[in-house]
């Protein structure tokens, strides 16, 4: 046996390929000296409270007072996250971003008041402030948004205790990042090389699309052998942290902790139920794609291991990072040169941070304040689908662009309801382009493979996920005790439902629960679903160039939350209170099933 690779240090990663937080921070002098700035602005908080009410003047400096602090604190925040995420284990980094949030909370304290403090005047009292004060305009939607929520807002002193526990509330979910992302360790592996490897959350996801069926197996039950001997540990975290929805919801007068998440952008509870009441019927369809995945192969039996696998002996097609920028630039052709400018400028200013490293952050994402560039992290790997996740990050970071440049910072952030359409938008006009200009029968079949893996994964697996999140809180707030076996059992029985019995029941599988983040951001998951079913339809539009497609979909990505996001989506043309979008959806992935179950009789026969 060779000797095991290791990740680079954080400090041998070449300058090149790492996220350029100097446009943020000079250097931590200057962090110290804003945190230090906000820290005593703070102190205003008391003095305007209590002033709204005394004319429109007040009520005006009021709400500035509110934002601007807010915007101050969020590029602090966001660098020191940032820090902190290129490194888990650097403990400098940990305490920054523990002073960050620890500011977050506090500014969150001090302006508690400001919502009770609206809603403690009358309709008429604020709209006539709005009459007496034309600077107020800008802020009307704002106010109706607060004003909306009367029900649901407590008096100023509750408000402030709820804010001062901000951190306590948040506390299992950090406490989960750190044990998941820098103090499990995993063992060495063999890749199909037969090299020494040491298992990590991004080897993890290149091992299960090897095809070599030996690693997939040892690499799947070494993940899990970890995850299982920390399982009453996670699920004693994860319940702590439904809890904490709970509890927050009932103190709020909310139904459950899924009105209030999804209250917050006024999105109709029927549009969860409706995903998952839409999934579950289409589900012979992936039924039907686990079928012949397993015909493929050649497996007796077919193991939730082999789900990743493509379904070619070799992959036909994969990119370099630099190889991937190019294939970005070409794909995105059909959302213009105001879009493919912003693509440009991520790459040429360093927006994104590459590869991976010791201690970093595992997964990927796009983040940033009004005020600082819209970053990217990544942890790549010379894959199809590291080309994917770049063009679904690109797709946020180029929203948050358009957003913050067009709209003023009380608007200039969006739900994530909408954040999840634009980034699976660009994944769907990548596969577009990709089965545009690939006539190879052998890679057409492996890029249908991948849209409908992905599809697998980003609409039946969210929506299954989507199920457990809703499980386990209904269950909390029934009394019902989350012990790792309650999870584990449920798991494992919902899995069985989504995978169909085609797919043989590995005992590792039902601790999955316990090593996905997404189960600690409060009903989060959906939103990747009915955002993938959105986008099949929006792509569509613009890669047939429908009239009025693209200026539609460019005013969606720079309105932010200057409407409510349902109405958005009717304006960009698709309705989510409907279920033909997520129909129309399930249609596509029946079409390239069709396709791609013709591309291997025709291989087969060559």
């Amino acid at each position: 046996m060779t000797e095991a690779k290791q990740l680079p240090k954080r400090e041998e990663v070449p300058v090149d390929l790492t996220w350029d937080l100097t446009k943020i921070f000079a250097n931590e002098a200057e962090f110290e000296v804003e945190f230090e700035f906000l820290s005593k602005e703070l102190q205003a908080a008391e003095k305007i409270q209590g002033t709204l009410k005394e004319n429109a003047q007040a009520f005006l400096a009021g709400i500035e007072y509110v934002l601007d602090i807010y915007r101050k604190a969020e590029v602090i925040y966001v660098y020191a996250h940032l820090k902190n995420d290129q490194d888990t284990a650097n403990t400098k980094y940990q305490a920054l971003y523990a002073r960050a949030s620890s500011l977050i909370a506090q500014t969150s304290e001090a302006v508690s008041w400001f919502e009770p403090e609206v809603l403690s005047l009358s309709d008429q009292t604020i709209w006539s402030f709005f009459e007496a004060e034309p600077a107020l305009s800008i802020y009307r939607h704002f106010i109706e948004q607060i004003l909306s929520q009367r029900a649901h807002i407590l008096p100023a002193e509750q408000e402030a205790l709820l804010a001062g526990a901000s951190e306590i509330f948040g506390s299992s979910a950090d406490i989960f990042s750190v044990m998941n992302n820098a103090d499990l360790t995993f063992p060495i592996v063999q890749n199909e090389n037969g090299e020494a490897v040491q298992l990590t959350h991004g080897v993890y996801g290149q091992l299960m699309e090897s095809t070599n069926r030996d690693v997939r197996q040892a690499a799947f039950k070494a993940l899990y052998t970890v995850y299982k001997q920390f399982k009453n540990t996670l699920a004693t975290t994860l319940s702590t942290h439904v809890k904490s929805h709970n509890y927050k919801a009932k103190v709020r007068g909310y139904s459950s902790a899924r009105a209030a998440a999804l209250t917050n952008n006024h999105i109709p509870e029927d549009v969860y139920d409706t995903l998952v009441l839409v999934v579950n019927q289409y589900l012979p369809l992936l039924h039907r794609y686990v079928e012949l995945r397993k015909e493929l192969l050649g497996l007796e039996e077919l193991h939730m291991y082999d789900m990743y696998t493509p379904l070619l002996a070799e992959a036909p097609i994969k990119f370099t990072y630099e190889e991937a920028k190019q294939q970005v630039l070409l794909a995105l052709k059909p959302l213009g040169n105001e879009y493919l400018e912003i693509v440009e400028k991520a790459f040429e200013e360093r927006w994104i941070d590459v590869v991976e490293n010791q201690g970093k952050r595992s997964g990927a994402y796009s983040s940033g304040a009004y005020d600082t560039q819209p970053y990217i992290l990544l942890n790549w790997h010379d894959r199809l689908d590291e080309l994917y996740t770049l063009v679904h990050e690109m797709g946020h970071s180029v929203h948050s662009h358009f957003t913050r440049n067009n709209q003023p910072y009380v608007y200039g952030d969006y739900s994530i309801f909408l954040a999840e359409i634009a980034s699976t938008t660009n994944e769907n006009i990548l596969t577009s382009y990709l089965l545009e200009t690939e006539k190879d029968p052998k890679i057409r079949a492996y890029i249908i493979n991948h849209y409908l893996d992905g599809f697998k994964g980003t609409i039946f697996r969210q929506t299954q996920f989507a199920e457990f999140e809703h499980f386990i809180h209904t269950e909390d707030a029934k009394g019902v005790p989350l012990t790792s076996e309650h999870l584990s059992t449920y798991y494992k029985e919902l899995n069985q439902k989504y995978y169909g019995p085609i797919v043989s029941s590995d005992e590792e599988i039902q601790y999955e629960w316990s090593r996905i983040p997404h189960f600690y951001y409060n009903y989060y998951v959906y939103q990747y679903a009915t955002g993938f079913s959105a986008a099949n339809a929006l792509a569509t539009k613009i890669v047939n160039h429908e009239p009025e497609a693209l200026e539609k979909y460019l005013a969606y990505l720079k309105s932010g939350s200057s409407d409510y996001p349902i109405e958005v989506m009717k304006k960009a043309g698709v309705d989510m209170t409907k279920a033909n979008y997520i129909e129309d959806a399930m249609g596509i992935f029946a079409l390239r099933l069709d396709e791609l179950e013709d591309l291997v009789r025709q291989l087969k026969n060559t």
